[in-house]
């Protein structure tokens, strides 16, 4: 192959990789494609990125692909360490032909995974003059590396330095989201002292048995910002009632079953929390149409609704009320159970059931 074909079809294969990489904001799979994406612009073995740790300067393994890779990804360098340290101190790229014979080398590497390296090209990973990690293409499967590998290699990692970059600013700005809505919900409870932390174990709850029924990444984080503002609407409930320490009389009730109503409307506004919505309007629907606002029924309610209303009210059950004490776990389980078909979906009842008994079986 001449030069000049390699030059192109590395370009091509450059220019669809660095579309890869940059079309997710999911950091764990901007790492992901980054390394497989290493190895197949280089045709290599393994692959590696290492990220800096921000706080201690250190380098940690992210990724790595190869035989052996889950050990690899566990290893730590100090600030300087290893051939990753020293392209990460000096924002120089290396292409070394024999690596065990290069002192900067960190055997503990490939003493941990029962791997040889061989050569490597190794680019740092920057963003703006700042330096967040070293990219490794690992043991070229035919021929040795050259300039082109480096340049190519390097190139890539500028991509991957922007999505990283991107990955980082959208999960500041979801972190920054989410604790904003936790701090209204946190208001909210501060208007019934018998609520403080119900939210936080609501979404709790809620995220554990979404991650058990296989809902994926972008369910969860819809799941978890619904159960969080569950119920917001509140806020529009009088004290009167609210903070009613009796049973509630039957307008009373009705006014209190506006809340999920009361949280939805507003929130439609937003159509970035379009997803939410139906877990915050249906969490107290019922199976058997009973519920309420919609009075909807069996597969019609959202499944994230189905789950926030199991956490929820296990967590109503299982704390002190004004009219009430709380629940033991086995009395609420069997409550749970005994509504399973009726007022809840089966299915969540006995993954919810099954995590709990789980995870205190294991303190």
């Amino acid at each position: 192959m001449s030069d000049t074909v390699k030059r192109l079809e590395q370009l091509n294969t450059l220019m669809e990789l660095s579309s890869l990489v940059n079309s997710t904001l999911d950091i764990a799979e901007i790492k992901k494609r980054a390394i497989e994406a290493a190895v197949k612009l280089l045709d290599t073995e393994a692959g590696s990125l290492m990220l800096v740790d921000q706080e201690s300067g250190e380098l940690f393994f992210e990724v790595a692909l190869g035989d052996r890779g889950d050990f690899v990804k566990k290893v730590r360098l100090k600030r300087g360490e290893g051939i990753a340290g020293w392209v990460t101190e000096k924002g120089e790229s290396l292409i070394i032909h024999d690596v065990q014979a290069d002192q900067r080398f960190f055997k503990v590497a490939d003493q941990k995974s029962i791997f040889t390296t061989r050569n490597m090209v190794c680019v740092p990973v920057k963003s703006k003059n700042k330096i967040l990690g070293v990219l490794e293409a690992i043991n070229k499967r035919h021929g040795s590396f050259d300039e082109d590998d480096k340049e190519g290699l390097l190139a890539f990692a500028n991509q991957v330095a922007i999505a990283i970059e991107n990955a980082i600013l959208y999960q500041e700005l979801r972190e920054a989201f989410y604790g904003t809505a936790q701090i209204l919900a946190e208001f909210i409870e501060k208007r019934d002292p018998y609520t403080g932390g119900h939210t936080k174990r609501v979404m709790n709850y809620s995220y554990d048995i979404g991650k058990a029924v296989g809902l994926s990444t972008k369910e969860l984080e819809d799941l978890k910002l619904a159960a969080i503002l569950h119920d917001v609407g509140k806020i529009g409930i009088p004290d009167v009632i609210l903070l009613k320490k009796g049973k509630l009389d039957q307008a009373e009730i009705e006014a209190m079953n506006m809340h999920p109503k009361y949280g939805a409307e507003p929130l439609s506004h937003v159509k970035q929390l379009k997803d939410i919505i139906p877990g915050v309007r249906s969490h107290h629907e019922r199976i058997d149409g009973k519920g309420y606002p919609d009075n909807l029924k069996g597969e019609d309610i959202p499944m994230i609704a189905k789950i926030i209303a199991v956490a929820d009210t296990f967590d109503a059950m299982t704390t002190d009320r004004p009219y009430r004490k709380a629940m033991s776990l086995e009395t609420a389980f069997e409550e749970l159970r005994n509504n399973s078909g009726g007022q809840f979906d089966g299915h969540i009842v006995n993954t919810f059931i099954r995590i709990f008994e789980r995870r205190e079986s294991e303190q």
